[in-house]
């Protein structure tokens, strides 16, 4: 039974290190709703019935699917992230030498740093566990190397699932969305029901075909949503580079300098899929037999104080802060849209989201831990 609610979609774009934006600008609109309603924090993850990523995206989306606070999020970029993108890419021909050395180094314990800190922020729970245990279905993109063909991991949501992807963990996912080629290794995922001889499957960046995974969301939604229920898409990015470039004419011949060794390349991957699916998700909306609204927030114009610091491997402090600073202004913008909800049929979406999302319930694992310490207090008296 769905008592006329909404099927409420959450798409994550994926970004590098600017998740540290998207984390912060959900978490701080979450937590003024969670004061305006006397609350301690909201559990974002319930407020939808299925989050699709792609990359940071997925990291995020899997962080809100197991309950964890977004606060945890933003944590692990700040602490991690350096060690993760160790080496940056080279910007000069002379810089290219010493990364031939010493860049495949630094890809592995990079590797090994995020597996760390995944395990250590969202746990070893798998896809079907996660579902079972908090019924958010999820979709997360990759891409396998073996036939360079798109890969969705999925919970058993749909009536026709085979299973395919049930016993793979929350962790490895993350890790096989957010191999992106040049910033991270590919990642080696065992298959969790392989037998004999350890089979794995090698996995790329989903950012690769999907890194708005808008469309992604919407058809998994028409596929398991009662027929005629509205669907709700509030789709996330990553604060992206402001779009476009003036090259004089003879500029347009460039190098690999020029295109920062393949890096600025995927930079424009990124910003040119997060106009381009928008648009596809926006025109197929008005060919479903049923109401389908996609928000796309924060829209507003990224400031040009902003732009040194979006590089998908930029770890330096300053730059977190930026984003983190420019998530919360965003984020406050928004929530002062509410008092418009009348007239913006955006805002009035994204107010009753939040006004609905339910409180977020104290981890098992630490209520016990806390009923521990307090027993043991109370008997110490």
């Amino acid at each position: 039974m769905t008592d006329g609610r909404p099927f409420r979609v959450l798409s994550l774009d994926g970004g590098g290190m600017r998740g540290t934006y998207t984390a912060t600008y959900l978490d701080r609109v979450a937590t003024a709703f969670a004061r305006r309603r006397k609350l301690d924090s909201l559990d974002i993850g319930k407020g939808f019935d299925l989050i699709v990523g792609t990359s940071t995206g997925a990291i995020i989306g899997c962080a809100l699917a197991v309950g964890r606070p977004l606060s945890e999020v933003v944590a692990l970029y700040r602490k991690h992230g350096p060690k993760i993108f160790s080496k940056k890419l080279p910007s000069s021909l002379v810089s290219v030498a010493p990364d031939l050395l010493l860049r495949k180094r630094a890809l592995e314990a990079g590797e090994a740093e995020l597996l760390g800190a995944l395990v250590g922020t969202i746990g070893e729970e798998t896809i079907a566990e996660v579902y079972e245990r908090r019924g958010i279905a999820l979709a997360f993109s990759a891409v396998e190397m073996s036939q360079h063909r798109a890969w969705v991991f999925k919970t058993p949501h749909f009536a026709a699932t085979n299973h395919r992807d049930d016993n793979y963990r929350l962790a490895d996912v993350c890790l096989a969305s957010s191999a992106a080629p040049l910033y991270r290794s590919l990642a080696a995922i065992d298959q969790p029901d392989g037998g004999d001889g350890n089979p794995f499957n090698v996995f790329a960046d989903g950012g690769l075909w999907a890194n708005n995974p808008v469309l992604l969301g919407l058809i998994e939604a028409l596929d398991v949503a009662e027929a005629g229920r509205e669907i709700q898409i509030f789709s996330l990015g990553t604060c992206p580079v402001p779009q476009g470039e003036q090259i004089p004419r003879g500029d347009r011949h460039r190098g690999l300098p020029e295109w920062k060794f393949g890096g600025n390349a995927a930079s424009l991957s990124v910003d040119a899929q997060e106009f381009a699916f928008d648009h596809m998700a926006r025109k197929l909306t008005k060919h479903v037999n049923r109401k389908c609204s996609i928000v796309r927030f924060p829209h507003d114009k990224v400031p040009a104080t902003l732009v040194p610091y979006l590089s998908l491997d930029d770890t330096r402090e300053e730059a977190m802060n930026a984003l983190i600073t420019q998530a919360r202004t965003d984020a406050d913008m928004t929530n002062s849209k509410c008092a418009y909800r009348d007239t913006d049929p955006e805002a009035e979406l994204i107010c009753s989201l939040f006004e609905t999302a339910p409180p977020l319930e104290e981890p098992p694992a630490a209520r016990r831990s806390r009923d521990i310490d307090a027993a043991a207090a109370s008997l110490s008296r």
